[in-house]
């Protein structure tokens, strides 16, 4: 077998600071905006010239913050509650020999400003700082394929969990004006449940924390139900 050397063409600036938190598949929350900033050697505008005739972009990226930490030949996907092991290629598990990771995302502009080239996108599920080793886009005849059946993660990821924001955390969010889906952002990324698979089995109230753009969210979770109860700048 060979070895390859991957250069990242570019890197992730994602409202996630964290693992925690991150959706388990793209486009779940269709409010999480990133933007991809080329690296210098790939800083042109000539590198994606045409791209913006399509609506939704293949990244293939690096899962840099585990890479080191080595592969499993079997993992417990989340989908399954943690309790029953499947093949590391049966799933989109982030411990795999060559820790590569694939997304397929909304392209919501190109923008080439003070010199910098960066995709402007929604619905990432990829942690801040993430290299990008490649860009594909989507083609709806190839890639759609209706017919597909997929095995234990068939269908969407439903909860019944509700959000409810404190008065607190409310007028913070209506104070603030940068970023003007907060409310719906936070609300769909606590309606994942991004709670690992354990702690959904215990009963009583838990209480969490995040960290989404700059600013460092607390919420509790009794039963289906998660109470924001505080978001505070970092």
């Amino acid at each position: 077998m060979s070895d390859y050397t991957i250069s990242a063409i570019g890197h992730i600036e994602s409202p996630y600071k964290q693992k925690f938190a991150i959706p388990r598949q793209p486009r779940l929350v269709p409010q999480a905006k990133a933007k991809l900033i080329f690296a210098p050697d790939f800083n042109r505008e000539e590198f994606v010239r045409g791209l913006d005739e399509f609506t939704h972009i293949w990244l293939l990226f690096r899962f840099h913050e585990t890479a080191d930490k080595g592969y499993s030949a079997m993992v417990r996907p989340p989908r399954l509650g943690g309790n029953e092991r499947k093949g590391v290629f049966a799933t989109r598990a982030t411990f795999r020999p060559n820790a590569i990771g694939m997304s397929a995302v909304k392209l919501e502009g190109i923008e080439y400003k003070n010199g910098q080239l960066s995709l402007l996108l929604a619905g990432i599920d990829l942690l801040d700082g993430t290299p990008i080793i490649d860009i594909k886009p989507y083609l709806p005849y190839s890639d759609a394929m209706f017919d597909a059946s997929a095995g234990f993660a068939d269908t969407r990821p439903e909860t019944q969990m509700t959000v409810e924001f404190s008065p607190q955390a409310i007028e913070f969010v209506n104070a603030q004006t940068q970023y003007p889906d907060l409310h719906d952002f936070i609300a769909n990324v606590l309606k994942q449940d991004p709670r690992p698979a354990y702690k959904k089995q215990k009963d009583g109230e838990q209480s969490y924390g995040m960290t989404l753009y700059n600013y460092n969210i607390r919420w509790q979770v009794n039963g289906e139900h998660n109470l924001v109860t505080s978001i505070e700048k970092n």
